[in-house]
């Protein structure tokens, strides 16, 4: 109750404090590029209730392509690639903390392939509201570029990448109260002036070490449709048909044989934790 009344109160002064700067932003979207100035995209909330998050736009309206932003991305105008830089293309978000999607700090939403691919990990994440910032999203706030700069984005992505933010994440979860909170606002506001203050989480993985080279079906593009087939996963876009499972238990099933999540819910979990991962895997 606590968290929620200051999620309201802190959303709401911040919300309006930031009105001059999405005017700003607003007229700097509309005059790069034509489209609506919001990006609207259906993410993950609390208990897997789906809602629509929002942020300012900073792609060409209307480009096919992936739902990830894995490095350089020709569909992001140069005006959203200082929106990115600066995190203030996240300020919309404050509307959702305010309707009760979201909170100010909690573990990042998800769009509902990931977490239907991770749903062992995400079944603990989701008991708490996501939000708009945690250590995981200070520590990864240069997660594009970071990304980008691997031989195999989605692969590091996947294997690398979210397993340490699902682990960053628990163990925030455990230890989370008011004054945790409020540090983690502080963090955030130095973050986004001095990215490199994110080490305070913890070292980033090395793209060009963190795993070994690509399995030699990968090496060969032509070979690409036979190796998805092969290992179960699409290693160039990522898989949405996961979203449109009808079924809970074949979506997990799936999400099991998915060779980035063998990893087991021992190692992202901590003791705390233990006896609700068994009982949310009993479950399914």
């Amino acid at each position: 109750m606590v968290k929620r009344i200051v999620d309201v109160l802190a959303s709401a002064f911040l919300l309006l404090a930031a009105l001059p700067l999405l005017l700003v932003a607003a007229i700097g979207i509309r005059m790069s590029s034509p489209g609506p100035v919001l990006f609207r995209q259906q993410r993950m909330g609390r208990g897997f209730a789906p809602f629509e998050i929002l942020k300012l736009r900073t792609m060409a309206h209307a480009e096919a392509g992936l739902a990830y932003t894995l490095g350089a991305d020709p569909r992001i105008t140069p005006f959203g690639r200082w929106l990115r830089r600066t995190k203030l293309d996240e300020l919309p978000q404050l509307w959702n903390v305010l309707r009760g999607d979201m909170s100010l700090v909690g573990p990042r939403p998800v769009i509902p392939e990931l977490a239907t691919e991770f749903r062992m990990h995400y079944k603990l994440l989701l008991r708490a509201r996501p939000g708009l910032t945690d250590p995981a999203s200070l520590k990864y706030s240069q997660e594009t570029r970071l990304v980008g700069s691997s031989p195999d984005p989605m692969r590091f992505f996947k294997t690398v990448v979210t397993p340490d933010k699902i682990r960053l994440s628990l163990d925030y979860m455990d230890s989370s109260n008011v004054l945790t909170d409020c540090v983690v606002m502080a963090m955030t506001a130095v973050v986004c002036c001095f990215p490199e203050a994110g080490g305070v989480y913890g070292r980033l993985p090395d793209p060009a070490s963190a795993f070994g080279p690509l399995r030699p079906e990968l090496q060969n593009p032509t070979q690409t449709q036979t190796a998805v087939r092969s290992i179960g996963y699409d290693g160039i876009a990522f898989s949405h048909r996961l979203a449109q499972l009808e079924a809970d238990a074949e979506s997990s099933a799936r999400a099991y044989r998915a060779p980035w999540n063998l990893w087991p819910i021992g190692q992202t979990a901590s003791q705390s934790t233990m006896q609700a991962a068994q009982e949310e895997i009993s479950s399914l």
